[in-house]
């Protein structure tokens, strides 16, 4: 398991952080918001997911990561 920790501008509120877990969640990672810190760590297996999907799945909620 890797871990990965994104920067992630837009999240506001406890529906930005339950999205963002959500999507994490449904691509088989594990993700952990920090709000105030506008973080986002995310557990995940990096033979079957790449950064890069995981980036993909939290700007499909509407959020932009910024690292």
């Amino acid at each position: 398991m890797s871990n990965v920790i994104l920067k992630v501008e837009g999240m506001s509120c406890n529906h930005c952080v339950n999205a963002v877990e959500k999507a994490m969640k449904e691509l088989g990672a594990e993700g952990k918001v920090n709000l105030a810190g506008k973080l986002v760590e995310v557990e995940y297996d990096e033979n079957k997911l790449s950064v890069e999907a995981i980036k993909e799945a939290i700007e499909e909620q509407g959020y932009d990561v910024v690292q």
